[in-house]
């Protein structure tokens, strides 16, 4: 469980999300909202071999579940699937989502959703896209620094496989 709900602190609240602006043609007021953004992140376990972590080219830099943003008009799941490709040149198939992690400052760029996704997938991962490395890791042997909140997502999922 997002360790935002289990500390229940104000950082949840809905502060600052409504933005009034001018329109400069005619000065009339318009509203907007801030809103998080969606993303999905993927633990892809190959067979015998442990999980699929990348080493990101762009800040932040470090190790991460492989993952990116939900396009518009992309469901979750084909979101999940579109990013393990990208990223690892695997194909995926889905077992099932392991959470949705929500804390305000997990992405230190910007607030974003994340529903994290187990995948299994054969053959060898191949770093592409925005990974500059790619590696398969378990529990007992992990790369850092993690980025993100990726280490908590990591001992969610090992917690629930042992």
């Amino acid at each position: 469980m997002d360790s935002c709900f289990r500390r229940n602190d104000k950082k949840c609240g809905l502060m600052g999300t409504k933005i009034k602006r001018r329109c400069a043609n005619c000065g009339a007021e318009t509203e907007s909202y801030r809103n998080p953004l969606p993303t999905v992140d993927i633990i892809i376990e190959v067979e015998g071999r442990g999980i699929v972590l990348i080493k990101r080219k762009n800040p932040p830099l470090g190790w991460a579940i492989p993952g990116g943003f939900v396009d518009y008009g992309e469901c979750l799941e084909d979101a999940a699937m579109r990013e393990a490709k990208e990223e690892t040149g695997l194909d995926v198939t889905l077992i099932r989502q392991l959470n949705t992690y929500s804390r305000p400052d997990r992405d230190p760029r910007h607030h974003a959703i994340s529903t994290v996704f187990i995948a299994r997938a054969a053959g060898t991962p191949v770093a592409a896209d925005d990974a500059a490395e790619v590696g398969l890791f378990n529990m007992n042997h992990l790369p850092q620094p993690l980025v993100f909140d990726h280490k908590e997502i990591l001992e969610d999922y090992f917690w629930r496989k042992t």
